[in-house]
């Protein structure tokens, strides 16, 4: 993705900042089954907006987070939301990409959810993502899979190949085999998916209609309608997310 490209998914995820088909309700079931302590050190990788960083924060109200992420605009955005919301004293935000940060200590709670393409993958990241992690910590990871034999349409509109994503089961066997044990789990239903995917059309294209001699306007509107298409012909219904709670085994 181009920068420019960068730019207008931040605006599309404007309405949705959890960037990810999951909803509040069960992001905060996620982080209470996670079972931190109050003083839990927290490391979001590829935290975009970082909602997932802050409303952690929320559930641990003595612990710091650090967010990573490569897009300077999704950060600016995190730390207006921090100061929003009070909380930019426990949030530090670093501007890099997350295979490359070197942190000064272990976590309890490391996040990545739908950012494994910053580490290549699924299994990349339980094993990158997953050395953040302190001995008695928990990996929280959200990750596609194939509810269904993938279609040609769907691997089109993803442009992926079928190996790219396993079903259910088997996304769980390769956290096994990479040392990790699902604790608990959550996966996103037909409601998450549709106001995820609605939000993140909708957040472009009001911005596009609203902004009709910004350069980037056209474009914006031609994102929105491509991924739609994408989306409603190609893998709705067909690409599951779900979101596992991990120890090590």
């Amino acid at each position: 993705m181009d920068v420019d490209r960068q730019r207008l998914s931040s605006i599309a995820h404007a309405h949705h900042p959890i960037a990810a088909p999951v909803s509040g309700v069960n992001v905060n079931r996620l982080l209470r089954r996670a079972g931190r302590e109050p003083a839990a050190r927290i490391l979001d990788l590829g935290c975009g907006e970082a909602a997932w960083a802050l409303q952690a924060l929320a559930q641990y109200p003595d612990g710091h987070a650090d967010g990573v992420d490569i897009s300077r605009y999704a950060l600016e955005r995190a730390a207006a939301a921090a100061t929003e919301r009070g909380l930019a004293d426990r949030l530090t935000l670093h501007e890099r990409d997350a295979q490359q940060y070197v942190p000064d200590g272990d976590y309890d709670l490391v996040l990545c959810v739908g950012s494994t393409h910053a580490f290549g993958g699924f299994d990349a990241t339980l094993r990158l993502a997953g050395r953040h992690v302190n001995a008695d910590g928990v990996l929280l990871v959200g990750e596609g899979f194939w509810q269904v034999p993938p279609t040609p349409q769907a691997l089109a509109a993803l442009d992926a190949p079928p190996e790219d994503f396993t079903d259910l089961a088997g996304l769980v066997d390769a956290a096994e085999q990479a040392g990790w044990t699902p604790g608990y789990a959550h996966v996103s239903d037909a409601a998450e998916w549709d106001d995820y995917e609605w939000s993140w059309i909708g957040s472009l294209t009001g911005w596009a209609l609203d902004n009709p001699g910004h350069p980037d306007a056209a474009d914006a509107l031609a994102l929105a309608r491509e991924h739609r298409q994408q989306w409603l012909r190609g893998y709705r219904d067909v690409l599951g997310f779900a979101t596992l709670v991990l120890r090590r085994t």
